[in-house]
């Protein structure tokens, strides 16, 4: 049976993936055909998918600066939105049910609220891939949309808490001293080398938050992410993340699996699932609006919204205990996770154009930004530079300084992460904060002078995306970019980029090159 998992779910993921959809839109078909072939799940797969969504929560709070939750963009943006979509929602419910439109008859106004609850939740799941797939995790609206979604789940938590028959023992106030452990937490990660061990110390320290919440009677998520947050600011928490990241992709096919496992729902329950389906771009739409209220820029905003354009896996944990607290009907449950996979199938295939649509629509959405600029908004100018350094990572950081320092050019490094910068900036480079597939950043900032721009960012489709941005605006100098493999470097020279280096394949000639004088004894 699990070889059967397995197989369904490689070829879902294929095709979905060849017809440029992501394999976890094919990873939700297969869990509901399996479901429909009479398939019985194995308690393993429920298993798997739970340790998925602890490493994820896990890998989130790596990544997650804490101070930045308490900015108005962020609680606000969640707060505000998560009360407009309550309200609209038993608005809708009401209406519908005067309608005698089939499940809705029946909600009162307290199951209409539960609903608005559920439905109000984003999917960190599909949130976080799509993010990941993209290389935006670092991004201006990748951290508003995983703030926003930290909140949210921060929410659930407390409803969960509440709501079920388990109550927090008093032992749980002693998780108020865990930061005191943060130096041996540091220790642990320190010398678990660069080898098998550290993802290994990774999972470790993820499952035992996870026991130690959940034996205090909190969710087993909560305490990965805490721990995550304890370690966030560790030199070696971006490596752990990475090592982590294909335990964390092949753990959550089991969470997309489970889902198509639910229940086996029937036509009238389809019907009211497209109705909350139809719903999803108007939650987008305001996450946008309430977003570009708060001063963030319109791009940011549509971005932020895109990503956050789904129903979440929370909102099924919401509806199961509203359902066996007898405050909802059975049925919701399964409508609640025909509507999960729906939004799924949406967010994923929305996110792939997103760029592409906030190209088309530019001026329309920019009518709705305040003149007013927050300070995380602010473009710095590069200076009087002849090189541009896109990506400050281990590539971009080496070839600025050999560009500074040995070959003695004027040269500027770019990079989306603000810690990172001020990390470089307090090294002494010069580096400025911007988003290399933004085009207002590159509408606002001065190239001239600029004579050669090296992107050494890892997702070649944002090399892509960069260089057209560039051309776009009129940029006549040269352009040079990295790949992975042979395929993404004929693409990158097709898109224009004037030069490009294959660093798994060229890195040995350059090593050589640099160590061919030995030979001699020089």
């Amino acid at each position: 049976m699990d070889y059967l998992w397995i197989f369904i779910a490689f070829v879902c993921g294929f095709i979905f993936k060849q017809i440029n959809l992501p394999p976890l839109v094919g990873y939700l078909a297969a869990g509901f055909g399996l479901h429909a072939l009479g398939v019985e799940p194995d308690a393993s797969l429920q298993v798997l998918g739970d340790l998925g969504v602890i490493l994820l929560l896990f890998t989130i709070g790596l990544k997650l600066n804490i101070g930045s939750l308490f900015k108005a963009e962020i609680w606000a943006g969640a707060a505000g939105h998560m009360s407009v979509i309550v309200l609209l929602t038993v608005v809708n419910c009401s209406v519908l049910g005067a309608l005698g439109l089939i499940y809705f008859s029946d909600l009162d106004f307290s199951g209409a609220a539960l609903i608005g609850f559920a439905v109000s939740f984003s999917s960190t799941v599909i949130a976080v891939k799509v993010l990941e797939e993209n290389g935006e995790m670092r991004s201006r609206h990748g951290q508003v949309a995983i703030g926003i979604l930290v909140i949210q789940d921060i929410a659930a938590v407390i409803f969960v808490t509440l709501a079920s028959d388990i109550s927090p023992s008093w032992w749980a106030l002693a998780l108020l001293g865990l930061p005191l452990l943060r130096p041996v937490l540091h220790y642990l990660l320190e010398r678990c080398g660069h080898g098998e061990l550290l993802p290994l110390g990774g999972m470790f320290l993820a499952f035992t938050g996870g026991e130690l919440f959940e034996w205090v009677g909190l969710k087993a998520h909560l305490g990965a992410l805490v721990v995550a947050v304890l370690l966030s600011n560790h030199s070696k928490a971006a490596e752990l993340s990475k090592s982590l990241l294909s335990f964390k992709d092949i753990f959550l096919i089991g969470f997309f699996l489970s889902i198509g496992f639910t229940a086996l729902p029937t036509i009238d329950m389809l019907g009211v699932a497209l109705i909350m389906a139809v719903a999803l771009p108007i939650k987008a739409g305001l996450f946008f609006y309430w977003l570009t209220r708060l001063k963030l820029r319109a791009r940011t905003s549509f971005l932020t919204a895109l990503s956050l354009a789904n129903y979440s896996e929370f909102g099924l944990i919401v509806c199961s205990i509203s359902v066996a607290q007898g405050l909802l009907n059975k049925e919701w449950l399964v409508i609640m996770a025909l509507s999960v996979a729906l939004s799924f199938v949406f967010s994923s295939a929305i996110n792939t154009v997103s760029h592409r649509l906030y190209t088309r629509w530019t001026w329309s959405m920019k009518r709705f930004e305040k003149p007013e600029r927050l300070p995380d908004d602010m473009f710095d100018q590069p200076g009087n530079v002849a090189v541009l350094v896109v990506g400050m990572g281990r590539v971009g950081t080496g070839a600025y300084d050999t560009l500074k320092n040995d070959m003695k050019k004027a040269v500027c490094g770019i990079d989306m992460d603000r810690k990172r910068v001020v990390s470089h900036c307090d090294a002494g480079r010069n580096v400025i904060y911007g988003d290399a597939e933004d085009p207002d950043f590159w509408s606002n900032i001065v190239l001239d002078g600029v004579q050669l721009v090296m992107f050494a960012m890892p997702n070649y489709l944002d090399i892509k995306e960069a260089q057209k941005q560039i051309r776009d605006l009129g940029f006549k100098g040269r352009t040079a970019g990295i790949a992975r493999y042979e395929d993404e470097k004929e693409k990158l020279l097709a898109a224009g980029v004037d030069e490009v280096f294959n660093f798994y394949a060229e890195a040995g000639a350059g090593f050589a090159d640099e160590s061919v004088h030995l030979l001699s004894g020089k």
